[in-house]
């Protein structure tokens, strides 16, 4: 009975949370589709409610896609468990052609990315209005490439941008690292 009575407290008082209107700066004021790497179609602005790094890549890249992953899995390594369960991440396609639910699924287990991770392929129209949000620069290259910005975006549970990082390599940047675990250390 106590904890009847508790759930229903907790669902009474986390109701006016999720009513709250978005802050001006939040980049999930913007109205796009994605589809997840199970096939499921994912609305941007169904990612609100959790501290997330997020980041734009492509599966058929070969140099830095790989280090934004890797760097992305070396900052999460450095969280304790509790930090780590309340920090999503989420990897964001740049080549909505090419970048199908399979081909993220490949990635996600080659890189062996852990459980939670969000791989996530955007409308062919939605892709530039991501990237202009999370301030991602990109160009397709003539061979097949493309040309993007390399980093980590650290959002707060409203989608409010907390923090960046363009450190790229195996290693975590520890300047990044102090402002995902001083956001998770928050109310």
């Amino acid at each position: 009975m106590k904890i009847a009575s508790l759930f229903l407290s907790l669902l009474v008082l986390a109701a006016p949370l999720r009513a709250q209107p978005l802050p001006g700066d939040s980049v999930y004021h913007l109205q796009a589709s994605t589809q997840a790497a199970d096939g499921q179609p994912v609305a941007w602005s169904s990612l609100r409610g959790q501290p997330r790094v997020v980041s734009m890549f492509y599966t058929n890249c070969h140099l830095m896609c790989p280090l934004i992953i890797e760097n992305a899995k070396s900052l999460q390594k450095q969280l304790t468990s509790a930090e780590r369960k309340r920090l999503g991440v989420v990897m964001v396609s740049l080549d909505p052609a090419r970048d199908t639910p399979s081909a993220m699924q490949d990635v996600a287990q080659r890189h062996r990315v852990p459980d939670g991770w969000r791989f996530l392929t955007p409308a062919a129209d939605d892709v530039r209005a991501i990237a202009s949000v999370l301030d991602v620069r990109y160009r397709f290259r003539d061979d097949g490439s493309i040309n993007h910005t390399s980093v980590l975006v650290l959002l707060d549970a409203d989608g409010r941008v907390r923090a960046r990082s363009e450190v790229t390599g195996a290693a975590a940047d520890p300047q990044f690292l102090t402002q995902v675990k001083a956001l998770l250390a928050g109310p």
